[in-house]
């Protein structure tokens, strides 16, 4: 395995042996992004028992009540192993708050590896492997309803169709709106909407919408959003047991300690996507990371998955919200890990699958998130985005604008990255043309990264055509230099 499968696609077996490759890389001007590649490899009835028994509160497991989330954001015994169709990324089932402790212990010591290995290393962590599920979904239901009720409100406006940066609401016909409702008394909704909260423009847009639900603020004990089957109006935020409570808060200590380790050692975190009934509330949770931690420079990157229908306004959502507040914006962006599964689930369970319905289309929706994160880092020298692709001509376009937006390498404000044993056609010629570009390494004992390989080996159809890619140019330059009668020489 070591001298094959392994030895392609996994660094080593520990921190110490990891690093002859780690210094050949940089080298050749090629940094990492380490990652700690052990997984659990569990049968699918166990992986169904643990997600069912993780994303369901208390009172549902006891049978006193239906859950009150819309359906896309309950457990489905039929989608209970995530792992099922996904080659691309780790899957972590809750065990036990025990072992959340020893995922965050696992994590320093990837951090603290990536801190020695290089002084402008990268580390990426999943926050499913960091608490109970359960909260996420409960989260991510929340911050969906409050938006599609903002969409609502707008459309009342006749403001449907808009861009999300454009949407703004008229808080004067919004009041009316929330009044006639029943959700709250004038005196109420006039104190939620002051001159010191949204100024004094008399319009409201998402980014004010959303500070609403802040956690820093007493209103959102007192909000209630019609529910879209009933018509009936239903409390916004579910009520958690005291214990509930306790692995919520431990989730967000655990996050917390890994952000100011990677401070501590100077190593950037990359908070890793995951699937969309997960994702509102991390990448929530990621904002608030990154204004803590981004205020001098990028530390926290957030992950943007551009498959999805929502992207664009997402990125354009979060950049302005990073100009208000004054922290660096940081982004990594990829197309995305969990297409056929998200699809099959939407289509199962009934909702709006949230792909994009082509291959084109998630093209041009990368391409299109990427142009305006490039525009805004041609006027802000503080922001930062790592393009993860293998896709060449994602890489050529980058290029292009790069050079076009007079954004230059060595400013270190774009990166590349790609997976170890993958694509070194596009790695290696950037890395030694000054281009920040990484490999992303995993590493661990041979027997225990074995669900790794396993996923990598049902990527084999796009490892060969990257294989084949590489021999042509290899070919290529075996011809050039015959002709040239230059076969041994070293160039220049």
């Amino acid at each position: 395995m070591k001298m094959t499968f392994y030895g392609q696609f996994v660094a080593g077996e520990d921190q110490e042996s990891i690093r002859p490759l780690i210094q050949h890389n940089r080298a050749f001007g090629v940094g990492s992004i380490l990652d700690y590649g052990v997984e659990e490899d569990l049968t699918p009835d166990e992986a169904e028992r643990k997600e069912m028994e993780s994303c369901s509160s208390a009172s549902e497991r006891a049978g006193h009540g239906t859950s009150k989330r819309e359906k896309q954001f309950q457990a489905h015994r039929a989608f209970g192993d995530r792992r099922d169709g996904i080659v691309s990324a780790r899957t972590y089932f809750y065990a036990s708050e025990a072992k959340c402790d020893s995922h965050m212990e696992t994590l320093l010591r990837c951090i603290e590896a990536s801190g020695g290995a290089s002084e402008d290393g990268f580390s990426a962590i999943k926050l499913t492997a960091l608490g109970r599920p359960q909260f996420l979904l409960q989260f991510s239901d929340v911050l969906t309803k409050w938006r599609r009720f903002f969409h609502q409100m707008a459309a009342e406006q006749g403001k449907a169709g808009l861009a999300a940066m454009d949407t703004k609401l008229e808080v004067a016909a919004l009041q009316e709106s929330v009044v006639k409702m029943g959700i709250a008394s004038r005196m109420e909704i006039e104190n939620w909407f002051t001159v010191e909260t949204l100024g004094v423009s008399g319009t409201l847009d998402l980014l004010d919408w959303g500070s609403l639900i802040d956690s820093r603020t007493e209103l959102s004990r007192h909000l209630v959003v019609p529910n879209m089957q009933t018509g009936q109006l239903e409390p916004l935020l579910s009520r958690f047991t005291e214990e509930e409570e306790r692995q919520m808060t431990r989730m967000l200590q655990r996050m917390d300690v890994l952000a100011k380790k990677a401070s501590e050692v100077g190593v950037r975190l990359m908070v890793d996507a995951e699937q969309t009934y997960f994702q509102p509330a991390i990448s929530r949770l990621t904002l608030e990371m990154q204004r803590r931690f981004n205020v001098e420079r990028p530390l926290i990157f957030n992950t943007y998955q551009c498959y999805l229908k929502d992207t664009y306004d997402n990125v354009t959502l979060d950049v302005e919200l990073a100009r208000r507040e004054g922290w660096c914006f940081g982004a990594k962006l990829v197309r995305g890990a969990y297409m056929a599964q998200e699809r099959a689930r939407a289509l199962e369970i009934g909702y709006e699958d949230p792909i994009n319905p082509t291959y084109e289309a998630t093209n041009a929706m990368y391409h299109r998130c990427l142009n305006y994160v490039l525009e805004e880092l041609k006027h802000n020298t503080r922001a930062a985005v790592m393009v993860a692709s293998h896709n060449e001509d994602t890489v050529r376009f980058t290029l292009c604008r790069m050079e076009e937006l007079g954004l230059h390498p060595a400013d270190c404000q774009v990166y590349f990255g790609q997976l170890l044993g993958m694509c070194d056609q596009i790695s290696f010629p950037l890395g030694q043309a000054g281009f920040p570009v990484y490999k992303y390494v995993p590493y661990g004992p041979v027997m225990e990264v074995l669900p790794y390989l396993s996923r990598r080996a049902l990527e084999n159809s796009g490892v060969m055509k990257g294989a084949q890619r590489e021999w042509q140019l290899l070919w290529q330059e075996l011809k050039r230099r015959l002709r040239t009668g230059s076969l041994f020489h070293r160039p220049a």
